[in-house]
């Protein structure tokens, strides 16, 4: 293991590989673990319609410095790790989720190398990612995840509108490798509204009220039915934005992403 990047106190260890699936390409995660030790770790999962996006990509509007943000969360205590899983062009889902699991379980295992020490688990998505998240949080996995985050993301493959990519399938027929009609089973298990049940951890879910690509009702389903379960959800919709939080200004931004890194840790 080569020494890490120190950038304003947090330890950015680059391009480590958690899972090697023959056949497919290895996946990889960026992991950003505070100097001083982290009270919590993070695993983070990007969106991109499971069809493109990378672990560099952070919450929020993309641009080419949306890792900073990773950043600015390791500085506050949280240790995050950013990981790729297989994209809908490469396997089908439950693909996807199981390549979430294997970089927890990677991270699990490789605690003391990389300074991550006993830090409970939590987890943050966006968008696609954010079903990915969510789904985690909700399964039976161990180590349990304390926490989970959202923000715009997808919670019900079954209600989302279909909108052709390209002219072809639609995101959600492209990661089942068919439509909800034609694989009503494997949408219920890639939904987390069909998946929320008593003990669910508790979940702070963001979304922007004008989001054409992700509808906001796809994040009030899921407030809903946790609430219904007797679980803790807080849900806030954002006013005026589309989806990704487009046009968001870098300090409005950072704010969210404090508020979601201080309610992720008020849990751990």
């Amino acid at each position: 293991m080569s020494g890490p990047e120190v950038v304003e106190g947090v330890a950015v260890h680059r391009d480590v590989v958690h899972l090697q699936v023959e056949g497919y390409r290895p996946l990889s995660l960026d992991l950003y673990v505070p100097v001083g030790g982290p009270r919590g770790l993070c695993v983070y999962t990007h969106g991109g319609g499971w069809l493109r996006g990378s672990r560099r990509n952070g919450p929020g509007p993309l641009s080419p410095t949306s890792d900073r943000l990773f950043v600015r969360a390791a500085q506050r205590g949280l240790a995050i790790a950013s990981v790729d899983y297989r994209l809908s062009g490469e396997a089908r889902f439950p693909a996807q989720m199981n390549d979430v699991d294997a970089a927890i379980g990677w991270l699990d295992g490789h605690r003391e190398e990389y300074g991550i020490g006993e830090a409970p688990l939590v987890t943050w998505g966006v968008s696609a990612g954010g079903q990915l998240a969510a789904l985690r949080a909700l399964s039976s996995s161990q180590p349990a995840a304390r926490a989970c985050a959202l923000w715009y993301s997808v919670t019900d493959l079954r209600t989302m509108p279909v909108i052709p990519v390209d002219d072809g399938p639609s995101r959600e027929q492209r990661l089942l490798g068919g439509t909800v009609e034609q694989a009503p089973i494997l949408a219920a298990k890639g939904s987390p509204v069909a998946q929320v049940h008593a003990g669910a951890p508790p979940f702070l879910i963001l979304h922007g009220d004008q989001d054409k690509a992700v509808p906001s009702s796809q994040s009030s389903q899921l407030h809903s039915a946790l609430l219904a379960a007797g679980a803790t959800s807080s849900y806030e919709v954002m006013p005026g934005y589309d989806h990704m939080f487009a046009g968001m200004s870098d300090s409005t931004v950072d704010g969210l992403v404090d508020r979601t890194v201080s309610f992720l840790l008020s849990h751990v």
